[in-house]
């Protein structure tokens, strides 16, 4: 990659994608885009689960479906060259990927500030400034440099050459590796670095907050119940990061592996890994912040039964007698521990 040329026709490019290969990166965005679309929905649906670290997650969801959405195109099309969609898709998933990047050290960040220095509060959002430069800097950065790149004619075909089939940065652009660092790389590197300082403070703090409170265990068991300020679903906000890392590592060591003109780079494993790890961020966030958490998981499924209730209702006649004494079936069945994990999921 650094100072090699490109081969005389793309179809001798040996890094397109074998279809197995695009198969599975094909479910991984679908999978992904079905999980941030569930994370979108639960946040519209349910008001009493809008909370402060929620309301972030619904924008990195919001990025993480643009993505999966632009990867999906991508690997599905089959580029075999330049074409105004193969930049059309490169250009979205760049900015889409890129505003990922900052939406996680976003909520790194807003869980630091919470936590640590207990910063803008416990409202359901973070303080209308701080969401403002979240905001300016995760939607605006990624867009002032998708937009360069696509007037600077950077974004294009690039021979699945860090990539499982989708567009990016133009093969055969002189720069490319440059436009690579800035449309992704470097951000993705600088996560790195700053998302496991925030989750190593977080956790020091935690256990410290644990440490104090068992010192007071034996006044608080004869008091009212006090619930700590790190509930149980900041705990799983910190996984955030650690998703990501696990996910995104692929992309980087194929990064790497390309700029060292290693055939590894090309190894079908690390090939897979790396289109899923790009991919489904959505999901693995749906299966942490709606299946694994019990106040939404309990939502849903009470969302679906209602509704297969009704069906099952209306198709069965049934006598007069037995309408009028049947129980009307109750809108929120979550037991009592659904709304203990309702407390735990707001930011006390």
């Amino acid at each position: 990659m650094a100072g090699a040329a490109p081969p005389a026709s793309w179809a001798e490019w040996p890094g397109r994608p074998l279809p197995w290969e695009r198969a599975v990166v094909l479910a991984s965005c679908a999978l992904s885009a079905l999980g941030a679309g569930l994370l979108v929905a639960s946040h519209g649906l349910w008001p009493e689960l809008r909370t402060r670290a929620r309301r972030l997650l619904l924008f990195l969801s919001l990025a993480d479906l643009l993505s999966a959405a632009a990867y999906f195109y991508g690997a599905l099309r089959d580029f075999g060259g330049p074409a105004w969609d193969c930049v059309a898709q490169g250009a979205l998933s760049a900015f889409a990927n890129t505003s990922s990047f900052f939406w996680t050290v976003a909520v790194a960040l807003d869980l630091y500030l919470c936590l640590v220095r207990a910063g803008p509060g416990p409202g359901p959002g973070p303080a209308p400034g701080l969401l403002a430069l979240f905001h300016a800097v995760s939607w605006g950065v990624p867009l002032v440099i998708t937009v360069a790149a696509v007037a600077l004619k950077k974004i294009g075909y690039d021979a699945s050459e860090v990539s499982v089939g989708w567009c990016w940065i133009d093969i055969e652009a002189e720069d490319r590796v440059l436009w690579m660092l800035l449309a992704g790389k470097l951000w993705e590197f600088l996560a790195y670095l700053i998302l496991p300082v925030f989750y190593i403070l977080i956790r020091k703090h935690i256990n410290r907050a644990h440490a104090a409170l068992s010192e007071y265990r034996p006044i608080l068991s004869r008091a009212p119940a006090v619930r700590p300020r790190t509930s149980i679903a900041d705990k799983k906000l910190i996984l955030i990061p650690v998703i990501f890392i696990v996910l995104r590592i692929w992309s980087t060591v194929r990064f790497v592996l390309a700029l060292c003109g290693s055939p590894s780079v090309q190894n079908p494993l690390l090939v897979v890994l790396h289109g899923v790890g790009n991919t489904f961020q959505g999901g693995a966030n749906c299966i942490m912040f709606v299946f694994c958490t019990r106040v939404v998981r309990n939502k849903l499924f009470s969302c679906l039964c209602c509704r297969h209730y009704d069906d099952l209702e209306s198709s069965l006649p049934s006598p007069p007698s037995f309408r009028r004494n049947h129980a009307p079936f109750p809108k929120d069945w979550e037991s009592q521990d659904g709304e203990w994990d309702g407390v735990e999921i707001s930011n006390t």
